[in-house]
């Protein structure tokens, strides 16, 4: 296999890309800064734009986004796959990102020409509502940027990242650092172009025009795109190996052929291990878990070997490097599984939060007319407390911690996740107690001359929602940001778009358990006037002991992760820099301080 360019990572016997780590960022982050300012503001007033513009009943509306953004997450599994097994980051980000912005100037025009949106809403001369759908013409037209969008999700969120991460040498302890660093830099843009987003695109995109509105976020995505294309010299690319997926399915059929078979005294040492010299997997270490599949690499009469080492058959014999490669994956998936716990609280404070704060009182200064902050608004304080503890921790609280663990990353990884699911469980009991605080005073001192649709409005000030934010917000920068890290250092590096993938998967997962969880609350705390704890109306219903109910379910979590945790193995890499094929002798695993 040759070396392309000088930037491709093509086999370890080559010679070392030039890794530029820090000044590839700017184009990294810029191309991320700018496709989240541009797309992120648009998806989350996607509702407000069909039901306005395109005429759509609430329902229908809702559907389309939940379609929309369900397969947003679930598309970065086949982009992962794309990006991993045929074309390598670089081209998948730099396609998903064309997607992307084609699918912004589609929606720009639907809103810019009257051709391409039915007409408003008006009223007849009894006052009577009359509103006409959109023409097939104009919802195929309009869906087809709703596909371009999806095409450059599914490409941009698995493999920015792991694109992001591959500009740093890991060999050096420089690199390995500016890894730890990029990953919380990175959430630090994402975030604040996130509050910007939903501040300032939403508000002229609601209250400005459309078009304009639309029309800025384009403009956005075209420098997103052009900030990573002018990046293109200075890029580390790592190239496909081929399908990952086929290598996990052949290990697996392999070790259950093989399943009668024993394993020898000294596995290590005998059993067969072919490692490609082309191969950008880092050399793993034989390890016991999952010791089943070990027996993939017994080699039997019937087994041929090729002339450089490698099995003629890999459906009938698999090396120890490739069974501990698909160890890799199996690993993470119990942490995974308490992620996708985990992001009920963070779900909470996208929806019932918004609940919570339109029945409050959002006045400021105390002026019966005065400014009112919306309800959704309120979100953005979790974004400032993400944004604000990022910095203090990478430049502050790591290098302390530093100096007394020894760890290049200050906490273990899987600790970093444990310190944020604990705070989620402090996010949700004190959201439970300013719920019960709100309730009790809108039943008992509503404010006057405020009546909410939903019901009556507590005299508590909105601003007492800050707290349960602050802690939401201090909750995600450990475990968010700790699992996109987790992810990446744990899988193996051909199948690290994958990595990525896994936490766009856990969000639409957790959204579909929270709604079971949710619909189950609906029906079984029901009483006989027909209220239940989640009711339309707060005061009428007991927001707080659903809270309640969370932080329980929270609790459990946190106690799987931490029995998963301590089971759990961090991937150990052999630190012998002779590529050796064939037959190789590998030490037998040591227990992990």
């Amino acid at each position: 296999m040759e070396k392309k360019n000088n930037h491709e990572i093509v086999s370890p016997d080559k010679k070392e890309p030039n890794y530029n780590g820090v000044k590839a960022m700017p184009y990294v982050i810029g191309n991320e800064t700018f496709e989240k300012l541009g797309t992120i503001g648009t998806s989350s007033n996607l509702l407000v734009y069909l039901t306005t513009i395109f005429n759509m009943s609430s329902i229908t509306a809702s559907n389309v986004v939940n379609i929309f953004n369900g397969t947003c997450n679930f598309g970065t599994l086949l982009g992962a796959f794309l990006s991993d097994t045929y074309l390598g980051r670089y081209k998948t980000i730099g396609i998903a990102s064309i997607c992307s912005l084609l699918g912004m100037l589609v929606l720009t025009l639907t809103a810019a020409f009257p051709t391409l949106h039915p007409p408003q809403c008006g009223s007849d001369q009894n006052n009577n509502t009359s509103c006409t759908g959109a023409s097939p013409g104009q919802l195929a037209f309009l869906f087809s940027g709703f596909v371009l969008l999806i095409f450059g999700a599914s490409g941009i969120r698995p493999c920015n990242l792991a694109f992001g991460a591959d500009q740093f040498n890991p060999n050096t302890e420089s690199g390995r650092r500016g890894v730890n660093s990029f990953f919380n830099w990175y959430y630090f843009t994402f975030t604040f172009a996130m509050m910007v987003s939903l501040t300032v695109i939403v508000y002229i995109q609601s209250n400005v025009n459309w078009a304009i509105g639309l029309g800025i976020p384009t403009f956005l995505m075209f420098l997103s795109c052009t900030f990573f294309f002018i990046g293109t010299p200075v890029y580390v690319r790592v190239l496909p190996e081929g399908s990952p997926l086929t290598s996990v399915v052949q290990t697996i059929v392999v070790a259950f052929k093989k399943r009668k078979l024993e394993l020898p005294e000294q596995p290590w040492s005998t059993l067969f291990n072919y490692r490609a010299i082309d191969s950008i997997n880092s050399k793993l270490s034989y390890t016991e878990q999952f010791r089943f599949l070990n027996k993939a690499a017994i080699l039997t009469p019937e087994d041929e070997i090729n002339s450089n080492g490698s099995a003629a058959n890999p459906w009938n014999l698999r090396s120890i490097q490739q069974i501990e490669e698909v160890k890799c994956v199996v690993k993470v998936i119990p942490i995974w599984i308490a992620g996708v716990v985990y992001f009920i609280v963070l779900a909470q404070m996208q929806t019932y939060l918004v609940f919570q704060a339109i029945q409050t009182d959002r006045r400021i200064g105390g002026a019966l007319n005065g400014f009112k902050i919306p309800a959704a608004t309120y979100s953005v304080f979790s974004m400032m407390s993400l944004t604000l503890w990022i910095p203090i921790y990478d430049r502050i609280l790591v290098p302390f911690l530093r100096r007394i663990t020894r760890k290049e990353e200050g906490i273990t990884l899987l600790q970093r996740i444990g310190i944020g699911l604990f705070f989620a469980i402090l996010t949700m009991l004190v959201a439970a107690l300013i719920e019960n605080y709100r309730r009790t005073l809108a039943l008992s001192r509503p404010t006057l001359g405020m009546v909410a649709r939903k019901g009556a409005i507590s005299s508590m000030s909105g601003n007492l929602l800050i707290p349960q934010l602050v802690l939401a917000g201090l909750s995600e920068a450990f475990t968010v940001i700790g699992q996109v890290e987790f992810f990446y250092k744990q899988f193996p590096e051909n199948m690290r778009s994958f990595g990525g993938s896994f936490l766009c998967l856990g969000f639409g997962l957790s959204s579909y358990l929270n709604s079971l969880l949710i619909s189950i609350v609906h029906k079984a705390t029901k009483n006989g006037e027909g209220n239940n704890w989640l009711d339309e109306d707060l005061n009428k219903g007991r927001l707080d002991y659903f809270y309640y109910l969370v932080a329980g379910l929270e609790v459990v979590n946190l106690g799987y992760f931490v029995i998963c945790a301590k089971w759990y193995k961090y991937k150990r890499t052999e630190c012998s820099t002779v590529m050796d094929v064939g037959m190789e002798k590998i030490e037998p695993e040591k227990p992990l301080v």
